[in-house]
């Protein structure tokens, strides 16, 4: 039987599904438990996400991450508020080291339907990618590739990824920064081909709730050895600054998450996206109209 949220907004029942076996019953769990829950609707709501009766193919890297946004989407559709079928995937890149047997046991031992896939793209990367320079970019491309093909050959009309809130902050000031443009992930794309949903039902999610509700459910947490290896990266240097920002004043980044949804065209430079020209004074015909004449008091 499955277990409602009720009145109160307390869950009214343990486990619901076996990816939520062994959960802490501590009142800061559920309520941790309760916020993701609640977050994830709201941004699948928010940019209408759901068209009944698709499926989805949920990327899971074995992160943090790609952990919770497993949970929460089939902790959701177990309650009959995500009308689609969902399917989990993880490429397995060729890492050196990486543990291929922790996710589909994982995965078969908590019922979950998956695929598992091999595409040895980490050769790739190391062979392409100059000495001293950024994996990210070449890897990012050659999975993506992977994960499209993977999701047109499962029929599925959407890809799924883990990226939250602090991911979206990070990439709109590494655009802002390095890249000379406002802009950065978005909850809801649709690929260039357009068969394709790219979706981020995270996306109002922080990445510590991310990191506690891991932690806090034992997941096998699988560290990324390739861009995870390298120092120095961009992304890591915002993350730091917007770590200290967050450090000195508490909630900022959720103040600067808010803004980048209430967006002022008519207060940006920028003449492609408003109408400056149309722009113009009430010109009075002050010879036709008497001027009021001011006074000193």
């Amino acid at each position: 039987m499955r277990d409602e949220i009720g009145e109160t907004g307390e869950f009214e029942a343990e486990d619901i599904h076996p990816l939520f076996h062994g959960a802490p019953s501590s009142t800061e769990f559920r309520k941790l438990r309760k916020r993701l829950v609640r977050e994830t609707r709201a941004a699948v709501e928010t940019y209408d996400m759901v068209r009944p009766g698709d499926r989805w193919l949920i990327c899971l890297s074995g992160g943090k991450d790609s952990y919770t946004l497993l949970a929460v989407l089939h902790e959701l559709k177990w309650r009959g508020l995500l009308p689609v079928e969902l399917l989990a995937c993880n490429l397995d890149q060729g890492q050196p080291g990486f543990p291929a047997t922790v996710l589909p046991e994982f995965l078969t031992e908590r019922q979950v339907q998956h695929r598992i896939e091999y595409q040895d793209t980490y050769s790739i990367v190391k062979e392409k990618v100059p000495e001293g320079r950024t994996y990210c970019s070449l890897c990012s491309r050659l999975r993506r590739g992977n994960l499209y093909r993977i999701a047109r050959e499962e029929g599925c009309q959407a890809i799924v990824l883990g990226h939250h809130r602090d991911d979206i902050l990070e990439t709109f000031f590494m655009n802002l920064f390095h890249g000379g443009r406002l802009a950065t992930m978005p909850p809801k794309l649709l690929n260039e081909e357009g068969d394709l949903n790219v979706l981020r039902p995270l996306a109002f999610v922080s990445e510590a709730d991310c990191e506690r509700f891991a932690r806090a459910m034992k997941y096998p947490v699988i560290p990324c050895d390739l861009c995870g290896s390298q120092e120095g990266l961009q992304r890591m240097q915002v993350k730091k600054l917007l770590d200290d920002w967050e450090t000195r004043s508490p909630g900022r980044r959720q103040v600067m998450f808010r803004a980048l949804m209430n967006v002022r065209p008519s207060h940006l430079p920028d003449p492609k996206l408003f109408d400056f020209a149309a722009l113009a004074p009430n010109m009075l015909d002050f010879s036709e109209k008497e001027v009021p004449i001011l006074r000193e008091h």
